[in-house]
């Protein structure tokens, strides 16, 4: 329990500390973050800083913000500022949570032997 707060707590931190970037800029850097969340995510697996359930887990919460920005896409006026910035949070506590997964040191032996069955 005491784990699962301070990892709200450092979302919480992480996401209140990065400020809004221009509207133009904000969308290039949407694409190249969503590129580099994948890699870190695949990274973390490919040397055991992650387990394959935090794996599955980071990556459902990252198809969900794609589909999202889909949605936003396909919107009426298309994507307005407000949505790119909401984008944005979404991947900056995205990142949060694949930073701390990553820096957890979880046993993952259990896990791996869970993969092989």
């Amino acid at each position: 329990m005491k784990k699962f707060a301070l990892m709200i707590a450092g979302i919480g931190i992480a996401v209140s500390a990065v400020p809004a970037a221009s509207a133009q800029g904000a969308w290039q850097n949407l694409n190249q973050r969503q590129a580099q969340l994948d890699r870190r995510i695949d990274q973390g697996v490919r040397n055991g800083q992650l387990s394959r359930r935090e794996a599955i887990r980071l990556r459902t919460e990252f198809r969900q913000i794609e589909i999202l920005e889909s949605r936003y896409r396909r919107s009426a006026p298309g994507l307005t500022q407000w949505e790119r910035r909401d984008l944005d949070r979404r991947f900056d506590a995205l990142s949060a949570k694949i930073r701390w997964e990553r820096r957890d040191r979880d046993d993952r032996r259990g896990d791996r032997r869970d993969y092989r069955r």
